[in-house]
């Protein structure tokens, strides 16, 4: 008969001594965490000169700025409405 396992989850055994694993783990976090921060930034730069060549808000807008505010305000509280009714809701075993 099998000995049951006491802790089952991602730590190694507490017999087992840990060589250079969290090292090569947390070098790989380092490099993920960076290329995530740098591809963030340059797409954040390309979006924001997109949108300063475009200029489409002011030639939509014309004059009309409360009530862009208004409709970009009602279309905010649509988005999030959506968002919420998407959230899978726990059943109750039977």
């Amino acid at each position: 008969m099998r000995k049951p396992i006491d802790d089952a989850g991602f730590t190694a055994p507490a017999a087992r001594t840990l060589g250079n694993e969290r090292r090569t783990v947390a070098f790989a976090e380092l490099i993920a965490t960076l290329a995530l921060a740098l591809s963030t930034i340059v797409v954040g730069t390309v979006v924001s000169v997109g949108i300063a060549r475009a200029n489409a808000v002011a030639g939509a807008i014309d004059g009309k700025g409360s009530l862009f505010g208004i409709a970009l305000l009602v279309g905010l509280i649509l988005l999030c409405a959506g968002g919420f009714s998407v959230v899978p809701r726990h059943r109750a075993k039977q």
